[in-house]
């Protein structure tokens, strides 16, 4: 089995740990990135444990700086990176009269800008060794569905979609495939918090967990799989698909 160098956004807890978690089992080196050190260094340490190979790069994906920084030292041990998952993402549910342009330019910088910033410089690595690649985005359903007071995330993901081709188009004359993955519902808490009614709403009947997205990213970036280029693929158990009606 070949071993990839592997980098992941936002890898301190949720869908960006599942992500680090399924690489590192499949054999890969992988390096996880997060602006929370305590949270990252936390959860790689359990994983070491498990003698999975993980390194922690405390980083905030908002400054090309610490990008730079991060990229550096990971092409200094490993000469190249094979893959790189733009995870990091934050949300800021509120009423569209009280949302001040600071709290809206801190979701477009954190879950978009830093989409740009992390892919130029792991695809200018990629490009340097001339050993092509697979980026993949973290969008959300929110690209296209809304419910009130979500104007800077469902804004931001909507732009993460539409990055996620426009750099597939840029780098495809460097062997390197980009695609996005869009989550539903994914849950992280306790089985027993969740009701019958939370599962059954879905056409999989059941709500979504970490490794429905981690397993769609180990799907995305096997060579095998390189025909699919510059796509938004929904895992949310139907739900975008539903017709729902007041009734």
């Amino acid at each position: 089995m070949e071993k990839r160098v592997v980098v992941v956004t936002g890898a301190g807890q949720g869908i960006g740990l599942a992500i680090v978690k399924m690489f590192a089992n499949r054999g890969d080196l992988v390096y996880a990135l997060d602006i929370n050190k305590v949270k990252l260094y936390e959860a790689v340490e359990r994983l070491r444990k498990d003698q999975l190979e993980v390194r922690a790069i405390p980083c905030d994906i908002r400054s090309e700086e610490d990008i730079q920084i991060a990229v550096s030292q990971i092409k200094r041990e490993t000469l190249q990176i094979d893959i790189l998952i733009n995870n990091a993402g934050v949300s800021k549910m509120k009423s569209l009269f009280e949302l001040s342009l600071d709290e809206w330019n801190d979701v477009l910088h954190t879950n978009l800008t830093s989409v740009f910033l992390m892919s130029k410089a792991v695809a200018a690595c990629m490009k340097e060794t001339q050993t092509g690649g697979s980026i993949i985005n973290i969008a959300s359903t929110r690209a296209a569905m809304s419910e009130p007071n979500s104007e800077a995330y469902a804004a931001s993901k909507g732009g993460v979609v539409s990055i996620t081709h426009a750099l597939a188009a840029s780098l495809q004359n460097e062997r390197i495939t980009v695609n996005a993955i869009s989550p539903g519902w994914i849950y992280f808490g306790k089985e027993n918090d969740l009701r019958e009614i939370d599962h059954d709403q879905h056409f999989s009947k059941r709500v979504g967990v970490g490794e429905d997205i981690a397993s769609a990213c180990l799907f995305l970036t096997n060579p095998d799989n390189s025909f699919i280029n510059g796509e938004n693929i929904s895992i949310d158990g139907g739900m975008t698909k539903k017709m729902i009606y007041e009734h």
